[in-house]
């Protein structure tokens, strides 16, 4: 390749080096690199003189070129010639120091290229830096710091240079006034020790092993000087540190007199640096170096630094450490790595000064101190085994801190010592306490919050801590043992370390389990020689009330019965088997459960039965004394936990049911009752079960305790408070009393059945009464103490639990009639609603209704309250067969007496009912009395229906019996009457069925009372419903509805005209009962009526359907919703017009009530039959939709749906979703599929209007959703699958994909419902000349996708389709004549064998669709080459070969269209032509004009465009002409394989080369063009091309290629705006080589 193509192209690359995309840059650098590394002396030189050629080039532009030139240095130094290493050296270092000032990246980048140099040609680097660097002449900045990054490069290179280099440097120090200068020179000196002293700790590997340290000491000691004395004072902080660094790494090579005689001077000089300083880690640095040369030789003058040393150094310990901030933390280090020095040489000062630290109270300090001492004690273990015992001492001051950071740093040091044997020495137990203490701390913040301080530390943290080194002690330091057990035992029972309970059983038990498997004698422990442990008996009680509440401090619960079993032999010796066997199973118990879901009262039931187990398993009455004594002794600390104070007493109860000691029993009652907090309700109930516990065994003496307490001074404070209790009662005497009451309580649950009969009288109540100072058994029970009154009504039931006969009786005297009513209504309203324990309802009851008949007479509203109060107290009240719940309100009553109760409860009621009827019987006092039971006849519980229903029956045969008619007058409520109680008669209740038969039977005898027939007459209807009732015991519900309908009948008959309507509404209620029977048989109620007498009823039509449309909205059984549909239907058929227009006229879009509606309409065949006709005759005549203007503002139109034709098509819609209209689906089918194929042309792009600026909903989707109803009830379930399969549902309603859409529905009409096309072929033609172009364009869509299945030719329709096609080419519509090309273009699908029949026409179609002018979007271009495609296939030779030149010539224009789809289309037409050109030259060579194009389409941005290039390339392949391109295209382009496009286009490039090498100059040149294409990926792949051309191309072909044409397009590229194709460019230049 010509030298100046490689040059131009490098020069491109150099000039686009700082592009603005990083990328684009790195493939520069890159392609530079690749072409250094091929020709570097070449690309070097061009580098070289581009730098030369343009001194005023920015400094970012050189420093890019700087750093290639040193990256190909770098890589290729060997195939680099001398000479041009040296023109190198010589640009860089004039590069480096061309400028006086100090331009970082500049002279950096050329400093690199000579130490990248260096590497190799260290001595040619030296000769050139060293003519900069003259004595008595101050070097520039980088010539220094180059010589710096040299000895960190070559080490063994560097070092020999450097005693002449330090002679030289040594002057120039004191000429250095800037302080830059001054950094740089200190940074080589440092720079340069690191380099001496690693050459001289690898001597064995050096060139110059006679090398010494006294070599340099002298030049050094020199530099040192004038560092230390002059420039460590500078006031610029950076230096200052650098300075440091240096005197720090000098310090080794100094001779050791010289660093002694500086060490007075040095060390102040370099701790006096931490306060001008804020960055520590260099300065600690330093001084660690300092401290490891001075005691490396030893010496004495660093004593009497080291006060100053130990306080600076503790200062710097003391400051925080920021763990995210790296340089803190390693200053933290090295301060650590000082301390060790020192500790090391003076290890008694060090550790006193520590030690004397930690008394100071400041935090930081004592942190720093706490700090050192962990790593002294970690570190330095032989020189700290002498002051264990002090710092043990010591270590007490900081404990006491409240400081948590210091307690964290104190916990670590205890960690640490425990590790060392600290902990078993004297003093070592206060340690453990103190982890122990730290173990049980309370939370610093409730749940949810969070620490404001990042640095905080919590008490959680501090627990988790202190929990986390427990468990270490015990697991990992084996020592320890023995001073862990047992005497961790110490801190499970005092309540400050409550928290800790869970760590220190888990550590226990870890520890006994060890010493157990060892079989270690001291794993039984013996208490009596132990001190200061608590008691077995102590420990047993704690543990015990620990597994009560398990998931209290920390879930104490399953370690404490753990630990238990542990210590089962210690505890005592016949535990062991019995808690072995019980305690594994309470902890499943405990594994399962969380807080929330474990059963309390169960789980404790377990604990005292393993008590009372384990007690009498121990035999052992001496224990149990003592333990009964401890376990009341143990209560106190319970004080402020008062659950668990409660358990204890019931684990008190246990233990004294075991103790045989009655002195001792007595003895602890007493206790109990005397120390308890009596004004604490939990202690109370607590105390009270512990006694009735105790009853068990000890009945007689717990009793004589209870009331020998009862006498004792606890009652009587002063004679005049005890007289004055009944006016002013003392709370604390009334607590106890409670208590006591409590107590009585309890004993009767717990005593022994068979003795507490005896002692319930004369002991326990008589008791209870003495101190409640009022009758127990009598009627009244008041009390002004709340707490009296409660525990009296909690042991009076506890009584009543023990004993199953407790009766309390009132009862009222009444005498002045309306107070003493009102007095009755307070004493109702004042008894519990839910549950009937006293005769109080009955008896006020039954007295207002004696009351009620004498004067004066109440008026409206007092007859009204009373009726309201006493009705709904009876029937409101539970069944009878309930049980109220044992809270403390409530009293058990024996089913006997409830039932008394309730039958007098309920008589008394009738009682008032007849009384109030009996003043006034007329239908308006029925009604009065009747609308207080009405609300209760539909209620959700049977009882209340059953009470609701009798009563209303018992009323009305009292009202029948009674009824004197002595004028006609109307019965005015029987239809309002008989609408309520009929739907009854299907009640799930039998009961209430009965009753309500009964309710009828009598309604229906009153009415023909008030007709005038006389008192005996009887009527055979409606004494047939008498029969009726026996059915209604059968709860079949097929039985009650039949029954419900004869039973219409019936009613139907008698039932005056005018009541009818009443009845007919009140039933409309009935449809939303409580009860689902009810709805149900109002609904067969309701249509039995409607049938028989509906027809009489047609004004009222629409508002029934209005209340039928109200009802829809609250009923949810599927059934009643069913029969309201019937009662549309049947509505319809007597008012068919009238149903309709009603439902028509429903607001739009109908809501779910209203299409329930429509749907029920599809029932019946021939109603359904009438409506579809209807619908589809009003359809094709009316407007579909009206133009409007959008606004008076903006111009435009909008089309709006015509409301009566959008109303039919929701109905139908709705219609045809019923299952039973599919015959009259299937006899219209073809019409329907029409209309509404039709009436959804019509609907696209139509709205719907609006409503607060919202479109109220989809016009096209209702249409669309009723075609999808109809396809599934004609049962097309194929067509349907294939529909939702491509989501046609969703594109056949909107605009711009409703073709799609119909195309889809059209295919799977053709697939799968073939034999009904031609009905529905004709009923559609008629459209095709519609005025509404959208319904053209719909039916010639469909149409157009027939003709791709060869079930039209089957069918015979194929030319009736085609001629449609025909005359749809002229259409008005640019998409109708669109859509009539593609249905042409797709008989080559569906019917290929017609394709040469209609050849002519299909060509002449096809031309004058690809030259249409009125085509904007070139949308029949598109169909037109689409379809010329697809004929291509079929058309015989002879009717094409004259034309294949003529349409390759028309098509080639469109390859490089910027329509996807177009260029799609004409790169398939192109495949499809290659049949009818193979063999012909003329046509190999049409094909190589194109390839370029074809091969760089192959990374069009469009995927689909890339398929087509991949399948014309495929069916080319062999015209190509060129076995290996043949057998490339084929193999790798297939549709589904991904292509790597690089490496295609790298061997297609070696075949092209190979095998067309007389078109290189046409290829490359069609390439060339290609850098101007619209597309960036297409300009990308052209560089690629160009560039793969190049790479392959061997010398000999180069004549064929214009390069400067080449060259010119790359460099072109390399400035296009996409940086993908920069980057492709700058790729290509990197083959220029």
């Amino acid at each position: 390749m010509d030298e100046t193509d490689v040059e131009q192209v490098t020069l491109a690359l150099l000039d686009a080096a700082t592009d603005k995309d990083f990328k684009v840059q790195e493939q520069v650098r890159k392609s530079v690199l690749t072409l250094g590394k091929q020709q570097p002396d070449r690309v070097l030189a061009i580098c070289q003189d581009y730098l030369l050629k343009h001194p005023k080039l920015s400094v970012a532009h050189r420093v890019v070129i700087l750093q290639t030139i040193e990256l190909i240095v770098g890589s290729r130094i060997e195939q680099i010639s001398y000479p041009r290493i040296k023109s190198i050296i010589s640009l860089a270092s004039d590069e480096m120091t061309r400028s006086k000032e100090v331009i970082p990246d500049w002279q950096q980048a050329a400093s690199n290229i000579l130490v990248a140099v260096g590497k190799k040609h260290i001595n040619d680097i030296m000769e050139e830096i060293l003519s900069k660097f003259q004595p008595g002449l101050l070097p520039h900045f980088f010539v220094v710091k180059t010589l710096a990054s040299l000895s960190d490069s070559n080490v063994y290179g560097m070092v020999p240079f450097l005693n002449a280099i330090l002679g030289t440097m040594l002057p120039m120090l004191n000429m250095a006034k800037q302080d830059n200068m001054k950094w740089v020179f200190s940074s080589a000196l440092c720079h340069f020790s690191e380099s001496i002293l690693e050459y001289l700790a690898n001597l064995d590997k050096a060139p110059d092993p006679t090398v010494r340290k006294d070599t340099f000491s002298s030049e050094i000691c020199a530099s040192f000087d004038i560092l230390f004395n002059s420039w460590l004072q500078s006031r610029e902080s950076k230096l200052r540190l650098t300075v440091a660094e240096a005197v720090g790494s000098m310090c080794h090579l100094m001779a050791g007199e010289k660093l002694e005689e500086q060490i007075p001077k040095l060390i102040p000089a370099i701790l006096s640096l931490y306060k001008k300083n804020n960055e520590h880690y260099i300065i600690s640095k330093s001084l660690c170096q300092v401290l490891d040369a001075s005691l490396s030789m030893g010496s004495r003058v660093l004593e009497t630094q080291l006060d100053s040393l130990v306080l600076a150094l503790h200062q710097q310990i003391s400051s925080p450490v920021d763990y995210s901030n790296p340089p803190t933390v390693k200053n933290h280090n090295e301060v650590l790595r000082c301390f060790s020095l020192l500790a090391n040489s003076f290890p008694d000062r060090l550790v006193m000064f520590v030690l004397q630290k930690l008394e100071n109270g400041n935090e930081r300090s004592r942190v720093g101190s706490l700090a050192v001492l962990r790593h002294l004690i970690n570190s330095s273990t032989s020189t700290m085994e002498s002051k264990k015992l002090g710092i043990l001492a010591s270590i007490r001051q900081p404990m006491a801190d409240h400081s948590n950071k210091v307690k964290k740093r104190v916990i670590q040091v205890i960690s640490a010592m425990a590790h060392h044997g600290y902990l078993e020495l004297e003093g070592g137990e206060l340690l453990v306490r103190f982890i122990v203490q730290h173990c049980a701390l309370p939370d610093t913040y409730q749940r949810g919050q969070t620490p404001q301080d990042q640095e905080e530390v919590t008490n959680e943290a501090l627990r988790t801590m202190c929990d986390s080194t427990l468990h270490l002690l015990t697991t990992t330091v084996g020592q320890l043992d023995d001073v862990l057990w047992p005497k961790l035992l110490y801190y499970l029972t005092p309540i400050q370390y409550s928290n800790a309970t869970t760590p220190l059983c888990k550590s226990l038990i870890v520890l006994g389990n060890k010493k157990k498997e060892n079989q270690d004698p001291s794993f039984k422990i013996d208490f009596t020689q132990e001190v200061n442990l608590p008691s077995p008996q102590t420990l047993l009680v704690r543990l015990f009330v620990n597994a009560a509440l398990p998931f209290n401090s920390r879930g104490h619960g399953a370690p404490s019965l753990s630990l238990l079993q542990i210590l089962s032999v210690s505890i005592h010796p016949k535990t062991e088997t019995l808690w072995e066997k019980e305690i594994p199973h309470l902890l499943s118990v405990l594994e399962e459960s969380t807080a929330e879901i474990l059963d309390k009262k169960q789980w404790n039931e377990k604990l005292l039965k393993l008590l009372s187990k384990t007690l009498a398993t121990m035999d052992d009455g001496k224990w149990v004394g003592q333990l009964a004594t401890e376990a009341t002794g143990y209560l106190s600390m319970y004080n402020h936990a008062l659950e668990e104070k409660s358990f204890l007493y019931q684990c008190i109860g246990v233990i004294l049911q075991q103790c045989l000691n009655k002195v001792v029993v007595k003895k602890q009652l007493q206790e109990l009752l005397l120390t308890a907090r009596h004004s604490d309700a939990i202690e109370r109930e607590g105390i009270a079960m512990g006694v009735g516990l105790c009853a068990n065994s000890h009945l007689e003496g717990t009793l004589a305790k209870l009331e020998e307490f009862g006498k004792s001074d606890a009652f009587k404070k002063s004679p005049s408070i005890f007289n004055l209790l009944k006016e002013r009662s003392d709370v604390e005497v009334e607590k106890v009393k409670s208590t006591l009451i409590l107590c009585y309580g309890q004993v009767a649950l717990n005593a022994p059945p068979e003795k507490i009969l005896n002692h319930i009288d004369q002991d326990i109540l008589r008791s209870i009464s003495k101190h409640f100072n009022t009758k127990v058994l009598g009627i009244k029970v008041e009390t002004k103490d709340l707490t009296m009154k409660l525990s009296l009504i909690q042991s009076i039931g506890l009584i009543a639990k023990a004993i199953s006969q407790c009766v309390r009786k009132q009862g009222y005297v009444f005498t002045r009639k309306q107070e003493l009513i009102n007095i009755m209504l307070d004493f109702i309203k004042a008894e519990p609603a839910d549950a009937l324990r006293t005769r109080v309802r009955p008896l006020v009851i039954i007295t207002c209704a004696n009351l009620l008949p004498l004067e004066p007479i109440l008026s409206e509203n007092e007859s009204f309250d009373l009726l309201k109060v006493c009705v709904n107290s009876v029937i409101s009240l539970p069944p009878e067969t309930h049980t109220p719940e044992k809270n403390k309100d409530d009293e058990i009553l024996d089913p006997k007496q409830r039932k008394g109760l309730y039958k007098d409860t309920f008589a008394a009621l009738q009682e008032l009912l007849k009384s109030v009827l009996a003043n006034d019987p007329t239908p308006d006092g029925l009604q009065s009395v009747f609308k207080h039971i009405e609300p209760w006849l539909s209620s959700a519980e049977d009882h209340e229906r059953e009470r609701a229903v009798t009563a209303t029956a018992h009323m009305l045969a009292y009202y029948l019996d009674n009824l004197n008619v002595k004028n006609m007058v109307s019965f005015h409520n029987l239809g309002a009457l008989l609408g309520r109680l009929s739907p009854r008669c299907s009640d799930p209740h039998q009961d209430v069925r009965f009753a309500a038969i009964d309710c009828i039977y009598t309604l229906l005898y009153i009415q023909l009372r008030y007709e005038g027939f006389c008192l005996d007459y009887k009527d055979d209807s409606v004494d047939s419903l008498l029969p009726l009732k026996e059915n209604l015991s059968n709860p079949d519900h097929s039985v009650l509805y039949k029954t419900c309908s004869d039973l219409t009948k019936v009613m139907s008959k008698r039932l005056p005209q005018q009541e009818l309507t009443t009845l007919v509404f009140m039933l409309f209620e009935g449809l939303i009962d409580s009860q689902t029977n009810c709805c149900r048989a109002s609904s067969v109620i309701l249509n039995t009526m409607l049938k028989s007498r509906g027809g009489g009823l047609q004004e009222l039509v629409p508002e029934m359907l209005e209340v039928l449309h109200l009802r829809l909205q609250s009923i949810t059984e599927e059934q009643v919703r069913v029969a309201v549909a019937q009662s549309v239907l049947i509505l319809a058929s007597q008012h068919l017009q009238t149903v309709v227009n009603t439902l028509i006229n429903q607001p739009l879009p109908y809501d779910s009530w209203t299409c329930e509606m429509w749907m029920a309409l599809g029932a019946d065949p021939v109603v359904a039959n009438q409506i579809m006709e209807m619908v589809m005759e009003k359809l094709a005549v009316m407007a579909p939709y009206v133009d409007k203007k959008e606004s008076m503002i903006r111009g435009g139109m909008t089309k709006v749906a015509t409301n009566q034709p959008l109303a039919m098509t929701c109905g139908l819609k709705e219609l045809l979703l019923n299952g039973q209209s599919q015959e009259t689906v299937v006899s219209l089918f073809p019409q329907l599929f029409s209309c509404l194929l039709v009436r959804l042309g019509a609907s696209i792009g139509v709205s719907a209007g609006k409503q607060n600026n919202k479109n109220i909903f989809h016009v096209a989707g209702v249409a669309a959703e009723a075609l999808h109803i109809l396809l599934a009830r004609a049962q097309l379930d194929e067509v349907l699958k294939r529909l939702e399969e491509e989501k046609a549902w969703d594109a056949i309603k909107e605009q711009n994909s409703h073709i799609s859409g119909i195309t889809v529905l059209a295919r799977a009409m053709s697939k799968h419902a073939g034999p009904r096309l031609p009905a529905i072929v004709e009923c559609l033609c008629p459209s095709l000349n519609s005025i509404y172009e959208s319904q053209r364009t719909t039916v010639t869509a469909f149409f157009s996708e027939l003709l791709n299945h060869h079930v039209v030719t089957e069918l015979m329709l194929i030319d009736v389709l085609m001629n449609n096609m025909m005359e749809r080419i002229s259409d008005p519509c640019c998409t109708v004549r669109m859509l009539a090309v593609r249905g042409l273009g797709n008989i080559a699908v569906g019917s290929p064998e017609k394709v040469n029949k209609y050849a002519k026409e299909l060509l002449a179609a096809m031309s004058s669709g690809m030259e249409e002018k009125d085509d904007p979007g070139k949308l029949i271009t598109l169909e037109a080459m689409s379809g010329l495609s697809k004929v291509l296939l079929y058309l015989d030779k002879k009717n094409v070969h004259l034309l294949v030149v003529y349409i390759f010539m028309k098509i080639k224009p469109f390859l490089e269209s910027e329509n996807d789809e177009i260029r799609c289309a004409s790169i398939y037409l192109m495949g499809h032509l290659s049949k009818f050109g193979s063999g012909e030259q003329v046509f190999t060579d049409q094909i190589h004009n194109v390839l370029v194009s074809l091969l760089l389409h192959l990374v069009d941005p469009n995927p689909q465009v890339v398929k087509a290039c991949k399948f014309a390339m495929r069916v080319c392949a062999p015209v190509v002409g060129s076995e290996q391109i043949t057998a490339m295209f084929q193999n790798h382009l297939h549709d589904n394989k991904s292509l790597h496009y690089g490496e295609f286009i790298n061997d297609l490039t070696k075949y092209l080369i190979q095998d067309f090498p007389g078109m290189l100059n046409f290829y490359h040149i069609s390439v060339i063009q290609f850098f101007k294409s619209n597309w960036s990926e297409v300009r990308a792949g052209a560089a690629m091309f160009i560039g793969f051309l190049l790479g392959n191309l061997p010398e000999e072909h180069l004549s064929h290629l214009n390069m400067g044409s080449v060259t010119k397009g790359l460099v072109m590229l390399l400035q296009d705006p996409d940086p993908v194709v920069r980057v492709k460019a700058a790729e290509a230049m990197g083959h220029f080589h």
